[in-house]
């Protein structure tokens, strides 16, 4: 197999044949929600590696169980509050008739994932109703090729390190119709700049200035500045607690792939978080990266292992692209300074 990878026309996981994405946040409450809808399913895999995750229908990817497609998959804020998301996508996709068939029911299968974001100054007083069902729904129905990155859906009210986070997208699509695309939802306790500089820890993965056009780091890296770093920022108050972050994301083909070779490639692509966040996979996030494949390419490939090697070595790449996309996009909020007004006069406009 050759390696012949250009971003796709979209730079966008909507370059994955079958998948659109839709979203909504409320602006008071600094939250939102992003769904992405598999108009004819697909095998899915997931790997969680952070050690404060917020899931639901997980357990049912696993290889040995029943299921062997889902229907979508949400991206939430909200932390526990945020899987009302969910609920909101099975109602009405149940009403659509799409779902598990189980006799003449259908039962839509939704895994999610949820991140931290109730302490980030927005108005969190919603009594006995969370906004999520309605966030869920909305998103759900806004569905489309064409999104938006930064401050929206899931990455609304998100943050990485000491700047605003967001949502980001990126895509690798080969000569040979091979298709690889990524969604995240960037809330990480690990900071995705290199400690002192400017350039994203992802600058080498950069693709047609989709990052602005980063600066070559301008000095070897002081490790023991690095490891401090995250807890040296001048916004200490706020460092965050147990629990109170987590980057969520998913990885997409249309290669036509096993539950076991999807769960691989989500376990492969968890590198890209470690390309473009450090520190990653701490006690406080919930790190997840969920693997999806529409299965309208590579019918006839028999050497499995090679293909599961291919995808999962260019997810990882691709996903640390969306990861240092969603935070170049993101605008500031609240206390959060954006990206591009800490360090965008360094960048190299091409």
């Amino acid at each position: 197999m050759k390696f012949n990878f250009k971003p796709g026309p979209r730079n966008s996981i909507t370059d994955i044949d079958s998948i659109r994405v839709g979203q909504a946040e409320d602006p008071k409450v600094w939250t939102g929600v992003s769904v992405m809808l598999l108009d004819n399913g697909a095998v899915a895999g997931v790997d969680v590696r952070g050690g404060a995750p917020g899931t639901r229908d997980t357990d049912a990817l696993n290889p040995s169980c029943l299921v062997d497609r889902i229907d979508a998959i949400v991206l939430s804020g909200g932390s526990v509050f945020g899987l009302g998301a969910s609920s909101a996508v099975t109602d009405i996709l149940a009403s659509r008739g799409i779902g598990f068939p189980i006799g003449p029911a259908r039962a839509p299968i939704v895994p999610s994932a949820v991140l931290f974001d109730l302490l980030n100054g927005g108005d969190k007083n919603w009594g006995d109703k969370s906004p999520y069902w309605e966030l869920g729904r909305t998103a759900l129905n806004n569905a489309s090729l064409d999104f938006k990155l930064g401050n929206a859906g899931a990455g609304f009210g998100a943050k990485a390190g000491p700047l605003k986070g967001g949502l980001g997208t990126a895509s690798s699509v080969s000569g040979d119709g091979l298709q690889i695309g990524a969604l995240v939802a960037v809330n990480c306790v690990g900071s995705p700049i290199i400690p002192g500089q400017s350039a994203f820890w992802a600058w080498p993965f950069e693709q047609n200035n989709e990052m602005g056009g980063q600066p070559i780091p301008t000095s070897a890296i002081d490790f023991n500045s690095a490891q401090e770093a995250w807890t040296g920022s001048p916004l200490d108050s706020l460092i965050p607690r147990a629990g109170e972050n987590t980057t969520i994301g998913v990885v997409a083909t249309n290669a036509r792939l096993t539950k076991a070779e999807a769960q691989r490639i989500a376990i492969m692509a968890q590198d890209g978080y470690a390309r473009s966040i450090r520190p990653v996979h701490t006690p406080f996030d919930g790190d997840t990266v969920f693997a999806v494949a529409t299965g309208t390419w590579g019918q006839d490939i028999e050497n499995r292992a090679d293909l599961v090697n291919r995808i999962g070595l260019v997810a990882a790449d691709v996903l640390a692209r969306a990861v240092a996309r969603g935070v170049y996009e993101a605008s500031a909020l609240g206390a959060l300074p954006a990206y591009k007004e800490v360090h965008g006069k360094n960048l190299r406009k091409k």
